[in-house]
């Protein structure tokens, strides 16, 4: 049975841990301890003063010279202790005794582990994690065949070993983002409870790029389960939590109300905006933006003006996303003047539109049926380098033919497919078809749909309907009637 491997509770403040740590097996370690003396003391004191006093050029010469066969893993661990105030040297060290001994053990890759923690040379510490587990397969494996964390080898060796390196509690932290930039969340939650039941604290960043992790891989609600149980929102599993100690930071809330958002979940959106009210954590404006766009899909355009005008009042200035939002609200319920509005409201405060900005008030005058309109944000879409989706040409399409005519609709759509790189809809085709047809054009129609079978669509009961119609309307019955036989045989 494995033992606990704290026995005194971190403090969230504390600038080191003066925790002392019993083994996690009931087999004893004192073999490995840090502190223990090694079997050749002399050698680690040589090591040390060719370290520290030879020339960088000389140093390794000399240390192969006067010491061929390398040293013991206790060696190794106790010389990096003796240089961890140098952890630049330290590093080269260890990298040169895994060069030409190959003897470096669990205990050693913590050693240097910490020693670039406390000096706060991220990247390397995180390399050294990922190399420390793939090279002795460290993750354990739990009792249905997954990765667990209460079995890390790596995380146990930290453990003991912290406090005799003068550790700093962010190695915990380079520890769990090495582990997610692996893709081993489940490891990471387990790692994050052991350390959370002894009261030791990540920093809010790790616990957001947790969270984050988290929603993305196991979907909205086991990261918002994970968001309560670190925050101390969860009481039904008897953990406190870490909400006397630290706040959630507002973009993690946004994770939280984009994934919900993002599965059609409004009620819960607006579950994780209490929360954020009741954590006094501020909104920024991408916060405001989430919210809005939740209610402006359920089509409660009244809410979603109120969140606009709580936002202003905040004193945050509305982002391109914000105005997005709005703006293709105003354009789904026919209110496109309104729209358009906020688009010169954006213009006068330096906001930049983006691509959706227009096709929000394309669309929003294609509904109305101002096709003049629409055809001018066109343009100057396309004169602002933006390039339309299919849906976009496709909407353009249906209006012309509508408003305008059909030669005109095939003529933009022509320029589009020439000028845009998108693959057009189904559906424009066979409108344009349909509308050539109608008008008896049925050998301009003809040239389209070979167009449209070599974009790989194949001839709907749309499409046959149109050309039998059209046949029949310039007196080509014969042909038509074929056209029928032919279309009940697909």
């Amino acid at each position: 049975m494995s033992t606990p491997i704290l026995r005194r509770v971190f403090t969230s403040r504390a600038t080191t841990i003066t925790t002392t740590t019993t083994s996690f097996s009931s087999t004893s370690t004192s073999s490995h301890s840090l502190s223990s003396p090694t079997s050749d003391t002399s050698a680690v004191s040589t090591a040390v003063s060719v370290l520290t006093h030879h020339r960088s050029k000389s140093r390794w010469s000399t240390l192969l010279s006067l010491f061929p066969h390398g040293f013991t893993s206790p060696q190794i661990s106790q010389i990096l202790l003796e240089i961890r105030n140098n952890p630049h040297l330290a590093l080269h060290y260890f990298l040169f005794t895994t060069r030409h001994h190959s003897l470096s053990s669990i205990n050693s890759y913590a050693t240097i582990i910490h020693i670039l923690a406390r000096a706060r040379l991220k990247s390397r510490a995180k390399s050294l994690i990922k190399s420390a587990i793939k090279e002795f397969e460290l993750m354990g494996v739990d009792d249905l065949g997954g990765f667990s964390g209460k079995k890390c080898k790596l995380f146990r060796a930290l453990v003991e070993n912290y406090r005799v390196c003068d550790s700093a509690p962010f190695v915990f932290d380079l520890l769990i983002k090495a582990l997610l930039e692996m893709n081993k969340l489940d490891p990471c939650v387990d790692i994050l409870r052991m350390l959370q039941s002894r009261g030791i604290y990540l920093n809010v960043g790790t616990y957001t790029e947790l969270i984050s992790t988290a929603l993305k891989n196991k979907g909205c609600f086991f990261g918002y389960d994970l968001f309560r149980e670190v925050y101390g929102c969860d009481d039904s599993k008897g953990r406190q939590g870490v909400a006397c100690k630290l706040v959630p930071n507002v973009h993690t809330f946004n994770d939280l109300m984009l994934s919900f958002h993002r599965n059609g979940l409004l009620d819960m959106v607006e579950e994780v905006w209490i929360q954020m009210v009741k954590l006094n954590c501020t909104g920024n404006s991408y916060s405001y933006s989430i919210l809005m766009a939740a209610y402006v899909e359920e089509g409660d355009m009244e809410k979603a003006e109120k969140v606009w005008e709580e936002l202003r009042v905040k004193g945050l200035n509305p982002d391109v996303v914000g105005y997005n939002t709005l703006i293709g609200g105003y354009c789904r319920t026919g209110e496109v003047v309104k729209g358009e509005e906020l688009y010169r409201e954006m213009a006068f405060r330096g906001v930049d539109g983006t691509c959706v900005t227009y096709e929000h008030l394309i669309h929003g005058y294609c509904l109305a049926g101002d096709a003049d309109s629409a055809m001018l944000l066109y343009t100057d879409m396309r004169r602002k380098g933006f390039k339309p989706d299919s849906v976009t040409i496709d909407t353009l399409v249906r209006v012309l033919c509508c408003e305008r005519s059909v030669s005109e609709a095939l003529e933009f759509f022509r320029v589009a497919m020439e000028n845009a790189d998108f693959v057009a809809k189904e559906s424009s085709y066979e409108l344009l078809i349909k509308g050539l047809c109608d008008e008896g054009k049925t050998e301009e129609a003809l040239k389209l749909q070979a167009q449209m079978a070599g974009k790989g669509f194949k001839p709907s009961s749309c499409v046959y309907g149109a050309f039998i119609d059209g046949y029949m309307k310039i007196g080509k019955v014969e042909v038509a009637e074929n056209l029928r036989k032919e279309m009940l045989l697909i």
